[in-house]
């Protein structure tokens, strides 16, 4: 349970105003243990510092990254031990690059094939159409 505090903090609606991120995200986030849960002011407002402005920034840019859940958690971890290394951090984040490059492959792929197959599409007010073959092919 949350202990009560006097300190000043902001409150839920104004951490989501500065980070940009929805209310029950950062909800969503405490529920799943990625952000923690912040002390209570004396009427039970939960009170925000700038730990978890940082914090919810980091989350929300490993997201833009298209990190998951648990690679931000494990991550998070690290930060959390305070004893992580570089190496650390790159062997962690490698697979995740690993994973980016490959779709990347697959829509450049995907790209030459669409582009090859309109290019056989005359484009004209004909009922066939190349591009619907090739799709239902």
């Amino acid at each position: 349970m949350a202990k009560h505090t006097s300190v000043k903090g902001l409150q839920r609606s104004a951490l989501s105003k500065r980070t940009g991120c929805h209310l029950e995200t950062i909800r969503y986030y405490e529920n799943i243990g990625l952000m923690p849960e912040p002390p209570r002011s004396p009427k039970g407002y939960r009170l925000y510092d700038e730990s978890h402005v940082r914090r919810l920034r980091f989350i929300l840019r490993s997201r833009e990254l298209g990190f998951g859940i648990d690679e931000i958690r494990s991550l998070l971890d690290l930060v959390d031990r305070k004893c992580q290394t570089c190496a650390e951090v790159r062997e962690r984040t490698k697979p995740h690059l690993a994973e980016i490059r490959a779709k990347i492959a697959d829509l450049r792929r995907i790209e030459r094939l669409l582009a090859r197959t309109m290019a056989q599409c005359s484009g004209e007010d004909v009922p066939e159409c190349p591009i619907l073959d090739a799709l239902a092919a």
